[in-house]
């Protein structure tokens, strides 16, 4: 198992559509599966109106909601791939104009209706990639 940087985890987050969104709910950790776009360092996903999501708005000068999201791609099979947690803050999406391009450009996989979208921005980054065994004397790939 070998660690990721913080840019190589946020790239391999954009090769991927779905994770898993981690948030507290009635004071109890809640998951919820989730696609989502990478922006730079941010992650966003698309919420919908009467979902557990969109109850998740930061109490006034509150940077916003803390929250992890997960992702990966681990193949069953060899075991081998990677893993990225993210943890920050989540914002509900303001700007009329941004939400329109996210609707533009993140389709959910849902059939409800997605009324907004949260921005996650990422405090801390981790991630793992889990590599095949080398014998002493290979070469590193």
């Amino acid at each position: 198992m070998r660690a990721l940087d913080r840019a190589e985890a946020l790239r391999l987050l954009g090769t991927v559509s779905l994770g898993r969104i981690v948030f507290t709910q009635h004071a109890l950790p809640a998951v919820r599966p989730v696609n989502h776009l990478v922006e730079g360092e941010d992650v966003i996903v698309r919420i919908h109106d009467g979902g557990a999501l969109a109850s998740l708005v930061p109490p006034a000068n509150v940077p916003g909601v803390v929250v992890a999201y997960e992702a990966d791609v681990i193949d069953s099979a060899t075991h081998l791939g990677w893993s990225v947690v993210v943890t920050g803050y989540a914002t509900p999406v303001a700007d009329a104009d941004e939400m329109d391009r996210f609707a533009a450009l993140l389709r959910p996989w849902a059939g409800h209706p997605m009324t907004g979208a949260l921005r996650i921005r990422p405090d801390l980054v981790t991630g793992f990639r889990l590599e095949a065994d080398r014998k002493a004397g290979d070469a590193p790939h």
